[in-house]
């Protein structure tokens, strides 16, 4: 259940990071908020983090039972555990970003995020 919840939030994030690629004026909600429209530098990191978010979003989903194995079960659990830490990590920088948009919306959904890969990691 955690494992799916995970991968719908991931799923909502990797929405966002498009709209952002594409230009959408949210910039404020992301990487401190310092610009309405993202950059294009902001915009290529944006890509990559979109193809991080894909990953997660397939590992969370296999390490819940919803699809098959890439990597073994250790594999995979470890790599669960790796994005829980990331997560606990976004969260506590998105605590303290300048944005207030990005602070109170953002935060509560990185920190979700990583207490479901927390918990997926600990059940598997």
């Amino acid at each position: 259940m955690f494992a799916l919840i995970a991968a719908i939030l991931f799923s909502i994030i990797s929405i966002f990071t498009v709209l952002l690629i594409l230009g959408f004026p949210l910039g404020e909600f992301t990487m401190g908020g310092q610009d309405k429209i993202l950059p294009l530098k902001f915009r290529i990191m944006a890509l990559f983090m979109l193809f991080i978010q894909i990953f997660a979003i397939v590992i969370s989903l296999q390490a819940g039972g919803y699809m098959p194995l890439w990597f073994s079960e250790k594999t995979t659990r470890m790599i669960c555990f790796v994005f829980a830490a990331y997560m606990s990590l976004n969260t506590f920088m998105n605590l303290f970003s300048n944005s207030k948009k990005e602070k109170y919306t953002m935060t509560p959904m990185s920190f979700l995020a990583a207490i479901c890969f927390w918990i997926t990691a600990f059940q598997m």
